[in-house]
């Protein structure tokens, strides 16, 4: 009896190997489980690609670094680099936002990903709520990018 159900066992899980079934979503998301059985669409596919990925715990490297064949999270990058810029270059975006031009201003609006052709208005509308974005002689890089993404949400 064992016999029997070590078999029908085995049969069970090389069917769910072989069975590429369009309804099975991929589930398990990135990272090397991913790739290793990204041609299998079964369950049991499915489970030792996601088992694989939190054993070896790549896939948040991969999400973080935008490798493995995870896609890196734009605004949680973006942001990330908006906020570094800011804190690294408060005193000469405060200039470049009172003059309304200037290559601190022009790198702002690349980070925050302003097309090239609203760049004007966009640093028009910096310029004309200045003191809504540097409130205070004492304001953080983060009260600043809150103020900007404020402003420039509203207009």
């Amino acid at each position: 009896m064992k016999k029997i159900l070590l078999a029908l066992f085995i049969c069970a899980v090389a069917c769910n190997f072989a069975y590429a079934g369009a309804a099975l979503k991929k589930n398990c998301g990135c990272g090397l489980g991913s790739i290793l059985f990204e041609n299998n669409e079964g369950l049991m596919s499915q489970t030792a690609a996601a088992t694989t990925n939190g054993l070896i715990g790549n896939q948040t490297f991969g999400i973080s670094s935008g490798t493995l064949e995870c896609n890196q999270p734009t605004e949680f990058y973006g942001s990330l680099m908006l906020h570094r810029f800011v804190a690294e270059n408060m005193d000469n975006l405060a200039k470049d936002i009172s003059r309304g031009q200037g290559e601190s201003l022009e790198t702002l609006a690349v980070l925050m990903g302003v097309p090239q052709q609203q760049r004007g208005e966009f640093s028009t509308t910096l310029q004309a709520n200045f003191g809504r974005i540097f409130t205070s002689p004492r304001v953080t890089e983060e009260e600043v990018v809150t103020n900007i993404m404020t402003i420039t949400k509203t207009t």
